[in-house]
């Protein structure tokens, strides 16, 4: 069974026991969430596709730890003017652990 669902603006597969890598979460590590923005459920041998969402199903995670991504160099050059910058970037995540899947 897996669900594909909304979190923070951006669509994700959980399946049970997945990890998922999704955008900063204000949460400590241990804490659990859940996500009722389940866009589309798939089960033994059937479907339930939402309008705009599946009511009723909802998807529990665990917060397993917080993390950075790696260094992503931006660097901006006008040639011939003696002008160059450079600036690094580290986006952070937060690991998410699918627990279970409650479908309607």
């Amino acid at each position: 069974m897996y669900a594909l669902v909304e979190i923070k603006g951006k669509q994700y597969k959980a399946e049970k026991g997945a990890v998922l890598k999704v955008d900063k979460f204000d949460k400590e590590a241990g804490d659990k969430v859940e996500f009722d923005s389940v866009l589309f459920l798939s089960g033994e041998g059937d479907a339930k596709v939402g309008a705009p969402y599946v009511e009723g199903a909802k998807v529990s995670t665990v917060v397993k730890d917080t993390i950075k991504d790696s260094k992503v160099k931006v660097l901006k050059f006008k040639r011939r003017k003696g002008y160059k910058r450079t600036q690094g970037h580290r986006q952070q995540y937060t690991l998410l652990q699918v627990e279970e899947i409650l479908g309607a």
